[in-house]
């Protein structure tokens, strides 16, 4: 998958921009605040629904603008074109069209053009809080299968339903009946996602440690999943790792009584990265955490193209900072084999076949 063409108006600090890249490596450059990262943030509306940063719609609108459009067409392997057109008002609600037609949801846009990108918020994946990984792995499988997409989506309808009967739960045990019913609900659903996290996992593993030694780096990096319902291993069938939900459910049911909310689940589990079989949360520096989520993003972006056999547009901000000269070298040779690339740095870089371009040659 390769991006044609974005067309940017009223967004960020663009009022009207168009950008075609190549499709392979491309460099975007210019001062810091020019607005390269808006650039990535549009296609990123346009690939996923939203901004890399997460931030409120209403917040990507450019100073006294209305509205914003986001306009860009994608084109796969076999040449077939989807063209996606983002569009917000202040008085309105966001609205996606693909290939002309409106979606009713916008978890109907996940897939069809896979993404992966790189910012340095994204270093909170590696120390951050627990959430930031679950949603990272989350994006990362819902891309590739359409099946976790649906299931997370049920679950968290399920979940809501749950909490909602413990809120009343001490005050009217009628609901028992109902209770256990989306209990098990939940289970079967969570027993489903959490085989899909341990299996993703692995697999992630065995691309990330040859791209270690690729990088030139003689740390062995790892993966641990850690689950909140019981001791749960990637060897488990779904049904067991059903029951070992069930009954955790059993152990704490006091618990969540008490408290009115599902205390296990896939929405309460972690995913522990290591460097040489240390915690790289509490004990790795800055630069071994960020060449760690460099590692993990150049894996992700392979493995998700090997699983749907289409390579995701690859979205890079701010690369190169922090990185010495080889390194740098070294990440542009693994990118110049791995499809599309738009990387925003300050620094106008010569590299083989990549296509340099000021920022101030495209506003």
């Amino acid at each position: 998958m390769y991006l044609e063409e974005t067309h940017i108006v009223n967004f960020r600090k663009h009022h009207d921009l168009t950008y075609v890249p190549s499709q392979g490596v491309n460099l975007v450059y210019g001062p810091n605040g020019s607005g390269k990262t808006n650039i990535l943030e549009a296609i990123h509306y346009c690939s996923l629904a939203k901004g890399m940063n997460r931030s409120l719609d209403k917040e990507c609108l450019k100073f006294d603008a209305d509205y914003f459009l986001l306009k860009s067409r994608f084109t796969d392997k076999s040449g077939r074109e989807t063209a996606v057109k983002v569009t917000y008002e202040k008085s309105r609600e966001k609205k996606i069209v693909v290939n002309n037609e409106e979606l009713k949801k916008f978890s109907g846009i996940i897939g069809k053009i896979p993404c992966v990108t790189f910012t340095p918020y994204d270093l909170g994946i590696v120390n951050g809080s627990p959430q930031e990984r679950r949603r990272f792995i989350d994006t990362a499988l819902s891309q590739s299968y359409r099946t976790y997409l649906d299931n997370i989506l049920q679950y968290r309808r399920v979940l809501q339903q749950r909490n909602a009967l413990l809120a009343h739960y001490a005050e009217d045990r009628q609901i028992t009946t109902s209770f256990d019913i989306w209990t098990e609900k939940l289970a079967h659903l969570g027993a489903s996602i959490i085989q899909e996290r341990l299996s993703f996992i692995d697999r992630l593993e065995n691309v990330v440690k040859p791209l270690y030694t690729e990088l030139g780096l003689e740390e062995i990096p790892g993966f641990r999943y850690h689950p909140s319902s019981g001791r749960i291993t990637g060897g488990m069938s779904k049904e067991d790792i059903e029951a070992s939900i069930l009954n955790r459910f059993d152990d704490i049911a006091a618990q969540e009584i008490v408290r009115q909310q599902t205390l296990i689940g896939p929405h309460r589990d972690d995913m522990i990265f290591t460097v040489n079989g240390i915690d790289a949360r509490k004990y790795a520096s800055q630069g071994q955490i960020r060449t760690f989520l460099i590692a993990l993003k150049l894996a992700l972006q392979r493995m998700i193209g090997e699983i749907i056999e289409e390579s995701p547009v690859f979205l890079l901000d701010d690369l190169f900072s922090e990185l010495d000269e080889n390194r740098i070298d070294r990440i542009l040779h693994i990118l110049e084999g791995s499809g599309q690339s738009i990387i925003t740095t300050t620094e106008k870089r010569a590299f083989g076949a990549a296509e340099c371009i000021n920022i101030e040659e495209i506003v």
